[in-house]
Protein backbone atom coordinates (compact mmCIF):
# COMPACT_ATOMS: atom_id res chain seq x y z
CA UNK A 1 0.00 0.00 0.00
CA UNK A 2 1.22 3.60 -0.95
CA UNK A 3 1.77 5.20 2.34
CA UNK A 4 3.35 8.62 0.94
CA UNK A 5 2.07 11.15 3.64
CA UNK A 6 0.00 13.53 2.88
CA UNK A 7 2.58 16.91 2.73
CA UNK A 8 1.92 18.75 -0.57
CA UNK A 9 1.05 22.41 -0.38
CA UNK A 10 -2.41 22.63 -0.63
CA UNK A 11 -4.49 26.48 -1.51
CA UNK A 12 -7.11 27.49 0.79
CA UNK A 13 -10.09 27.50 1.21
CA UNK A 14 -9.52 23.80 1.59
CA UNK A 15 -13.46 22.95 1.81
CA UNK A 16 -12.65 19.39 1.99
CA UNK A 17 -11.24 19.70 5.21
CA UNK A 18 -7.57 18.85 4.07
CA UNK A 19 -5.73 21.11 6.82
CA UNK A 20 -7.51 18.29 9.11
CA UNK A 21 -6.04 15.75 6.90
CA UNK A 22 -2.28 16.84 7.23
CA UNK A 23 -2.57 17.94 10.91
CA UNK A 24 -2.95 13.74 11.06
CA UNK A 25 -0.53 12.81 9.28
CA UNK A 26 -2.70 10.71 7.05
CA UNK A 27 -1.39 9.04 3.89
CA UNK A 28 -2.18 9.53 0.52
CA UNK A 29 -4.06 6.17 0.34
CA UNK A 30 -5.89 6.80 3.25
CA UNK A 31 -7.09 10.04 1.65
CA UNK A 32 -7.85 8.47 -1.67
CA UNK A 33 -10.07 5.87 0.74
CA UNK A 34 -11.60 8.47 2.23
CA UNK A 35 -12.59 10.37 -0.60
CA UNK A 36 -13.93 7.56 -2.46
CA UNK A 37 -16.02 6.06 0.07
CA UNK A 38 -17.74 10.35 0.32
CA UNK A 39 -17.97 9.37 -2.91
CA UNK A 40 -19.51 6.29 -3.04
CA UNK A 41 -22.08 7.54 -0.16
CA UNK A 42 -22.88 10.97 -1.89
CA UNK A 43 -24.02 9.07 -4.78
CA UNK A 44 -25.57 6.43 -3.52
CA UNK A 45 -27.59 8.56 -1.68
CA UNK A 46 -28.73 11.33 -4.32
CA UNK A 47 -29.86 8.23 -6.82
CA UNK A 48 -31.88 7.09 -3.84
CA UNK A 49 -33.59 10.45 -3.33
CA UNK A 50 -34.05 11.35 -7.25
CA UNK A 51 -35.01 7.98 -8.53
CA UNK A 52 -38.33 7.84 -6.92
CA UNK A 53 -42.10 9.38 -7.19
CA UNK A 54 -41.38 13.26 -7.26
CA UNK A 55 -37.46 12.74 -6.10
CA UNK A 56 -37.90 15.58 -8.97
CA UNK A 57 -41.30 16.14 -9.10
CA UNK A 58 -41.74 16.96 -4.69
CA UNK A 59 -37.96 19.33 -4.96
CA UNK A 60 -37.84 22.68 -5.83
CA UNK A 61 -33.87 22.70 -5.90
CA UNK A 62 -33.92 20.15 -8.94
CA UNK A 63 -37.58 20.36 -10.60
CA UNK A 64 -37.21 20.46 -14.24
CA UNK A 65 -39.39 23.30 -15.60
CA UNK A 66 -40.19 24.23 -19.02
CA UNK A 67 -36.98 26.39 -20.76
CA UNK A 68 -37.19 29.83 -21.05
CA UNK A 69 -39.30 31.35 -23.46
CA UNK A 70 -41.71 27.96 -24.22
CA UNK A 71 -42.53 29.07 -20.06
CA UNK A 72 -43.44 32.21 -21.21
CA UNK A 73 -46.10 30.25 -23.78
CA UNK A 74 -46.94 27.74 -21.24
CA UNK A 75 -48.36 30.96 -19.42
CA UNK A 76 -50.57 32.04 -22.59
CA UNK A 77 -51.85 28.03 -22.67
CA UNK A 78 -53.17 28.10 -19.50
CA UNK A 79 -54.87 31.44 -20.32
CA UNK A 80 -56.76 29.60 -22.97
CA UNK A 81 -57.64 26.78 -20.48
CA UNK A 82 -55.03 24.25 -21.41
CA UNK A 83 -53.52 24.32 -18.07
CA UNK A 84 -54.13 20.62 -17.55
CA UNK A 85 -51.99 19.98 -20.50
CA UNK A 86 -49.05 21.58 -19.73
CA UNK A 87 -49.37 20.49 -16.18
CA UNK A 88 -49.38 16.86 -17.59
CA UNK A 89 -45.49 17.55 -19.99
CA UNK A 90 -44.03 19.00 -16.78
CA UNK A 91 -45.17 15.93 -14.73
CA UNK A 92 -44.17 13.68 -17.41
CA UNK A 93 -40.43 15.31 -17.85
CA UNK A 94 -39.98 15.16 -14.30
CA UNK A 95 -41.41 11.49 -13.96
CA UNK A 96 -39.25 10.79 -16.56
CA UNK A 97 -36.11 12.00 -14.73
CA UNK A 98 -36.77 10.02 -11.86
CA UNK A 99 -37.31 6.78 -13.88
CA UNK A 100 -33.94 7.50 -15.43
CA UNK A 101 -31.78 8.15 -12.58
CA UNK A 102 -31.78 4.80 -10.99
CA UNK A 103 -29.45 3.86 -13.90
CA UNK A 104 -27.05 6.37 -12.70
CA UNK A 105 -26.09 4.09 -9.67
CA UNK A 106 -23.50 1.44 -11.39
CA UNK A 107 -21.94 3.69 -13.17
CA UNK A 108 -21.79 6.32 -10.06
CA UNK A 109 -20.15 3.69 -7.66
CA UNK A 110 -17.74 2.20 -10.02
CA UNK A 111 -16.06 5.77 -10.90
CA UNK A 112 -15.86 6.39 -7.25
CA UNK A 113 -14.22 3.00 -6.49
CA UNK A 114 -11.94 3.61 -9.90
CA UNK A 115 -10.47 6.99 -8.03
CA UNK A 116 -6.88 7.36 -8.28
CA UNK A 117 -4.80 9.44 -5.85
CA UNK A 118 -3.96 11.82 -7.85
CA UNK A 119 -8.15 12.19 -8.46
CA UNK A 120 -8.58 12.00 -4.66
CA UNK A 121 -5.86 14.83 -3.98
CA UNK A 122 -7.52 16.91 -7.07
CA UNK A 123 -10.43 16.54 -5.38
CA UNK A 124 -9.42 17.86 -1.96
CA UNK A 125 -7.81 20.53 -3.64
CA UNK A 126 -10.41 21.81 -5.80
CA UNK A 127 -13.37 23.17 -3.63
CA UNK A 128 -16.81 23.15 -3.12
CA UNK A 129 -17.75 21.59 -6.98
CA UNK A 130 -14.84 19.26 -7.46
CA UNK A 131 -16.98 16.29 -6.31
CA UNK A 132 -19.43 17.42 -9.35
CA UNK A 133 -17.09 17.94 -12.15
CA UNK A 134 -15.11 14.55 -11.05
CA UNK A 135 -18.12 12.46 -11.39
CA UNK A 136 -19.25 14.83 -14.52
CA UNK A 137 -16.41 14.30 -16.73
CA UNK A 138 -16.35 10.44 -15.67
CA UNK A 139 -19.94 9.36 -16.45
CA UNK A 140 -22.04 12.40 -17.85
CA UNK A 141 -21.60 11.40 -21.81
CA UNK A 142 -22.11 7.47 -20.89
CA UNK A 143 -25.46 8.35 -18.40
CA UNK A 144 -26.78 10.95 -21.57
CA UNK A 145 -26.67 7.74 -23.47
CA UNK A 146 -28.33 5.60 -20.73
CA UNK A 147 -30.77 7.87 -19.95
CA UNK A 148 -31.90 9.37 -22.88
CA UNK A 149 -33.96 6.40 -24.72
CA UNK A 150 -35.74 6.17 -20.58
CA UNK A 151 -36.63 9.65 -21.12
CA UNK A 152 -37.89 9.54 -24.93
CA UNK A 153 -40.21 6.18 -23.51
CA UNK A 154 -41.54 8.44 -20.46
CA UNK A 155 -42.60 11.41 -22.62
CA UNK A 156 -43.85 9.98 -26.03
CA UNK A 157 -46.91 9.76 -25.09
CA UNK A 158 -47.95 13.10 -23.70
CA UNK A 159 -49.85 15.53 -25.73
CA UNK A 160 -47.83 18.49 -25.82
CA UNK A 161 -44.38 16.65 -26.64
CA UNK A 162 -44.63 16.29 -30.21
CA UNK A 163 -45.67 20.20 -30.07
CA UNK A 164 -42.38 21.24 -27.46
CA UNK A 165 -40.05 19.91 -30.27
CA UNK A 166 -41.73 21.52 -32.77
CA UNK A 167 -42.22 25.20 -31.02
CA UNK A 168 -38.80 24.80 -29.28
CA UNK A 169 -37.16 24.15 -33.03
CA UNK A 170 -38.63 26.91 -34.33
CA UNK A 171 -37.68 29.10 -31.16
CA UNK A 172 -34.01 27.88 -31.57
CA UNK A 173 -33.81 28.70 -34.92
CA UNK A 174 -35.06 32.72 -34.06
CA UNK A 175 -32.26 32.64 -31.26
CA UNK A 176 -34.77 32.44 -28.84
CA UNK A 177 -34.02 29.12 -27.08
CA UNK A 178 -30.88 27.39 -27.01
CA UNK A 179 -30.16 24.84 -29.29
CA UNK A 180 -29.96 21.98 -26.56
CA UNK A 181 -33.23 22.85 -24.94
CA UNK A 182 -35.05 22.42 -28.60
CA UNK A 183 -36.14 18.77 -27.94
CA UNK A 184 -37.81 17.70 -25.59
CA UNK A 185 -36.16 14.37 -24.37
CA UNK A 186 -32.45 15.43 -24.67
CA UNK A 187 -33.63 19.11 -22.26
CA UNK A 188 -35.22 16.70 -19.62
CA UNK A 189 -31.83 13.89 -20.01
CA UNK A 190 -29.70 17.35 -19.16
CA UNK A 191 -31.65 18.41 -16.38
CA UNK A 192 -31.68 15.10 -14.90
CA UNK A 193 -27.86 15.02 -15.12
CA UNK A 194 -27.51 18.14 -13.88
CA UNK A 195 -29.95 17.41 -10.36
CA UNK A 196 -28.14 14.33 -9.92
CA UNK A 197 -24.65 15.93 -9.99
CA UNK A 198 -26.25 18.80 -7.76
CA UNK A 199 -27.95 16.14 -5.00
CA UNK A 200 -24.66 14.65 -5.14
CA UNK A 201 -22.87 17.99 -4.04
CA UNK A 202 -25.28 18.49 -1.39
CA UNK A 203 -24.54 15.11 -0.10
CA UNK A 204 -21.15 15.37 0.06
CA UNK A 205 -21.33 19.05 1.99
CA UNK A 206 -23.24 16.78 4.68
CA UNK A 207 -19.93 14.73 5.46
CA UNK A 208 -18.16 17.69 5.41
CA UNK A 209 -20.12 19.32 8.07
CA UNK A 210 -20.61 16.15 10.02
CA UNK A 211 -17.94 13.41 9.18
CA UNK A 212 -18.51 11.94 12.37
CA UNK A 213 -22.18 11.65 12.22
CA UNK A 214 -21.65 9.25 9.01
CA UNK A 215 -20.36 6.50 11.30
CA UNK A 216 -17.61 5.91 9.07
CA UNK A 217 -14.43 5.40 11.11
CA UNK A 218 -12.57 6.59 7.66
CA UNK A 219 -14.59 9.58 6.74
CA UNK A 220 -13.94 10.55 10.21
CA UNK A 221 -10.41 10.22 9.88
CA UNK A 222 -10.39 12.01 6.58
CA UNK A 223 -12.74 14.98 7.39
CA UNK A 224 -13.41 14.59 10.91
CA UNK A 225 -10.27 16.58 12.00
Amino acid sequence: MDRRQFTAALPAPLLWAAAPALALGLSESDAAVGVRTALERGAVAAVGLLGRTDGFLGNPKVRIPLPGILEDAAKLLKATGQGRRVDELVTAMNRAAEAAVPEARTLLVNAAKSITIEDALRIVRGGETSVTAYFSGKTREPLSVKFLPIVTRATEKVALADKYNAVAGRASRLGLLKAGDANLQQYVTGKALDGLYFMIGEEEKKIRRDPVGTGSAILRKVFGG
